[in-house]
């Protein structure tokens, strides 16, 4: 089933399907009519000579200066050019797709004054499987994301470079082979192509979905570690998360419980601690935490993807034209920041309990380091080197670009969001992140074959997965095949799906 485009409804998990999964999208026949009528506004002003920023002016420092008729045209396609300045290696096609997809939901809104033309040629090139080859740096975070947005104008245009079927061609070749034209730009249609923050939005919006999933992994990483350090369940009771009131905790608690069902542990069979150490008992209060956070960081990557980015703003209903900010992506960075800060918290979490399961003082008599010849073999003590110095990286790309606006179009642009820098940082701590929890998970699973009592069904069937890619460690072998594979395990998400599968959802939590 096609995505279809209203400017209204676009969701991250529309965004996830379009970008990552190739689904075909279309315009809801009433964006066409909005297009069109605000389009049909713009022109009768133009014909009508009245003066209006970046389509019968220049931009930025430029606003003021009126361009004559005959460079109106010129103008935009010098705007794509100049504009497209980015550097470094290609960006994901995913983050690609995923801005074009957005940037073609704010003109479904019809307050953008583009011509049809423009928002059908990115729907066509999304559905072609034609994608802008886009520098991953250079946009600030504010006037849009001008120059990577600029790339997939350029493409529009017919220059440029483009993927097709995994291969680069130049943008013409590209768009020939995807069965598309190139389009002459016209009269506000470049900067109606790329003053909004849609790339990193899109990028927001795959790693909140990406963040969701791997926060639910953490949960079943915590409750493989509870049953090997035999913990004391009382602490992800209701009672104990309702009373204080956070959405997130409940969740949280009632997600690991979930995992937990069926086990020794909630019968009393295996010895408990009156009270846990804080990185098992405040598992549920910790994950929620991020977990509230990632709720509100959608609620506004949602807000946006479905917002009007752009300046100026066209109201045919009123005739009206109206310039301001909102191309300014802050309202999307600044809670991106606290979500990648999150992921690091939790991260910290799953290393403090990867800890205790390794450390002989305090894993409740597994050998030490888990290495079944203690001495002779290391085990993995390793392993928690290489978690620590991934949770040291995360917790440098944690520092905030979120207040690090650089002035920049001669003071003209004096403050901008460094949401790119936030958006990139949070891939960054999010590849990290899979490490982190993958490391927990083989260290869990070794611990568990120490232990005779009956598991959880939802951890026994992350254990079965697990046990597909890494073995036991009897002798002591390299591991690092088995780190990178179980990173690559938990980004696909394979145990996640295997839990649910047979405990149901942990999404909700719901008992």
């Amino acid at each position: 089933m096609s995505v279809v485009l209203t400017g209204k409804d676009l969701s991250i998990e529309s965004v996830v399907a379009v970008a990552r999964n190739g689904e075909k999208v279309e315009l809801h026949p009433a964006a066409v009519e909005r297009i069109n009528t605000c389009r049909k506004m713009v022109e009768r002003k133009i014909a009508a000579g009245e003066t209006m920023y970046g389509i019968n002016t220049g931009i930025g420092e430029f606003s003021e200066t009126r361009l004559k008729d005959e460079e109106v045209l010129a103008f935009q396609k010098y705007l794509i050019y100049n504009h497209s300045a980015g550097i470094g290696k290609p960006a994901p096609v995913e983050h690609v797709r995923g801005a074009m997809l957005g940037r073609a939901n704010v003109h479904s809104n019809g307050h953008s004054a583009v011509r049809i033309e423009m928002t059908q040629m990115l729907v066509s090139m999304l559905n072609a499987g034609v994608t802008p080859v886009v520098c991953e740096k250079g946009s600030v975070g504010a006037s849009g994301d001008l120059a990577p947005m600029s790339m997939i104008a350029l493409v529009v245009m017919g220059e440029g470079e483009a993927w097709f079927e995994g291969n680069r061609y130049p943008g013409k070749e590209a768009l020939a082979l995807g069965g598309l034209k190139p389009l002459e730009l016209q009269a506000r249609d470049g900067l109606a192509l790329i003053n909004g923050s849609n790339f990193l939005t899109a990028i927001s919006a795959l790693n909140i979905y990406d963040m969701n999933r791997w926060l639910k992994q953490a949960e079943i990483a915590a409750a493989m570690s509870l049953e090997a350090l035999y913990a004391n369940l009382t602490p992800y009771e209701d009672k104990v998360h309702t009373v204080r009131g956070f959405a997130g905790s409940l969740r949280s608690a009632r997600a690991i419980r979930k995992c937990i069902a069926g086990s020794d542990l909630s019968t009393g069979k295996t010895p408990q601690k009156v009270q846990d150490a804080y990185s098992m008992r405040s598992t549920p209060q910790v994950i929620g935490a991020a977990h509230d956070a990632i709720a509100h960081a959608r609620k506004q990557v949602e807000t946006e993807l479905n917002g009007v980015g752009d300046n100026p703003l066209f109201f045919p209903e009123e005739d009206l034209v109206l310039t301001g900010a909102n191309f300014q992506g802050t309202p999307v960075s600044l809670p991106m920041e606290m979500a990648g800060t999150s992921i690091t918290m939790v991260s910290v979490l799953s290393e403090r309990r990867l800890n205790r399961l390794l450390n002989p003082a305090l894993s409740v008599g597994l050998p030490p380091f888990l290495a079944e010849k203690p001495g002779l073999y290391s085990g993995h003590m390793l392993s928690q080197y290489t978690a620590g110095m991934l949770i040291t990286e995360q917790r440098i790309l944690c520092a905030p670009a979120a207040v690090a606006s650089i002035p920049a179009a001669a003071d003209q642009e004096d403050f901008v969001s460094m949401g790119m820098n936030t958006s990139l940082k949070n891939c960054q701590i999010l590849e990290n992140a899979y490490g982190i929890l993958g490391i927990e998970m083989i260290a869990a699973a070794q611990a568990l074959d120490f232990r005779s009592h009956e598991f959880g069904k939802g951890v026994q069937a992350a254990y079965k997965v697990i046990r597909k890619y890494v073995e036991h460690l009897g002798e002591d072998r390299p591991l690092y095949p088995d780190h990178n594979k179980m990173s690559e395990v938990v980004q696909s998400g394979e145990i996640l799906e295997a839990v649910e599968q047979a405990v149901g959802s942990l999404e909700g939590g719901e008992q």
